[in-house]
């Protein structure tokens, strides 16, 4: 245990000091899916269904903003990890209606975002999605990372919501 304890370290300390010893930072682009659909699909019933209410929260209010439809895929409870949005279905809606002002714009045949994978263990959703940045060392340039969001699944309606958010 010690040892792998010490490897962690080592790599977290080569992680955070590589940049200033002069290693080479090197890195693989984040791409998208070819196929996104195929993605919020699964052969087990129980985690095809899962997957699919996260399919339309991304598509049919994340992409489109029919927040109009949120109790279709949302608890009323909603419970939110972002810190920059409280909890609530209600609460959630508000923020991207009246503090986003979102308008709803037809609902795409197929998603948009640029999903590079989709990850379903009992209740829980994970989907990861390609996020460009600009790069901190030549505002002229970007590079990519990944996003994650995961939903918790609760009969039928997404119950409980984490990302990668900090506060704005």
């Amino acid at each position: 245990m010690k040892t792998m304890f010490g490897g962690a370290m080592l790599a977290l300390t080569l992680l955070t000091t590589g940049p200033l010893l002069g290693l080479a930072q090197a890195q693989e682009t984040v791409v998208a899916a070819a196929d996104k659909e195929a993605l919020f699909t699964s052969p087990d019933p129980q985690l095809n269904a899962n997957k699919q209410v996260v399919y339309h929260i991304m598509k049919d209010l994340l992409e489109a903003n029919h927040w109009d439809t949120a109790d279709l895929f949302l608890t009323e409870r909603y419970l939110q990890h972002n810190p920059n949005v409280p909890s609530g279905r209600d609460t959630v809606v508000k923020f991207f209606t009246e503090v986003l002002k979102v308008s709803p714009t037809p609902i795409p045949e197929k998603m948009q975002s640029p999903v590079t994978f989709v990850t379903a263990e009992g209740d829980l959703v994970t989907v990861a999605t390609v996020r460009t940045e600009p790069d901190p060392k030549d505002p002229s340039k970007t590079y990519t990372t990944t996003w994650y969001d995961t939903w918790r699944i609760l009969d039928g309606k997404a119950d409980e919501h984490w990302d990668a958010a900090v506060k704005q």
